[in-house]
């Protein structure tokens, strides 16, 4: 085979996938899927897993049984928080995941679940709408005076 030859059937499917990057056709979803994101320091900041991934756009992933463990800050590399959610979807240009369902956010310090939910990577921030249920596993001193 000549090398013009060959060069074409090794761009053809490269070509191909970047077509469905662009947009031209759906992409196939991800089974049992992890994603580790790091910051800008090089420290594991967080992971995501699903059970099965849906990638609709390149600022949009919907995701079925999410879990993202929340690393604290450093190089510990230990877990500081996990949050699960049955449906959600993660934006990667805003660093942001959130869903419509429930929600369980578990620390060692407290337990917390709801609906219509929102987590956002800068600050560690969670906002929970509907049917917030939180649980203090530490004596709340001096909280009401």
């Amino acid at each position: 085979m000549n090398r013009g030859r060959r060069a074409l059937l090794l761009l053809v499917p490269a070509a191909a996938g970047l077509l469905r990057l662009a947009g031209a056709g759906p992409l196939a979803p991800a089974k049992n899927w992890i994603l580790p994101l790091f910051s800008k320091e090089g420290f594991h900041s967080m992971t995501l897993h699903g059970a099965e991934v849906r990638p609709l756009s390149s600022s949009q992933i919907d995701v079925a049984d999410l879990e993202i463990d929340i690393f604290a800050s450093g190089p510990a590399a230990r877990v500081e928080t996990i949050l699960l959610s049955s449906s959600a979807s993660y934006f990667p240009r805003e660093k942001r995941a959130s869903g419509p369902d429930w929600v369980r956010l578990i620390r060692d310090d407290c337990e917390i679940t709801g609906e219509d939910w929102t987590y956002q990577e800068e600050g560690k921030k969670v906002s929970i709408r509907r049917h917030a249920h939180v649980v203090y596993r530490e004596q709340l001193t001096g909280l009401i005076k």
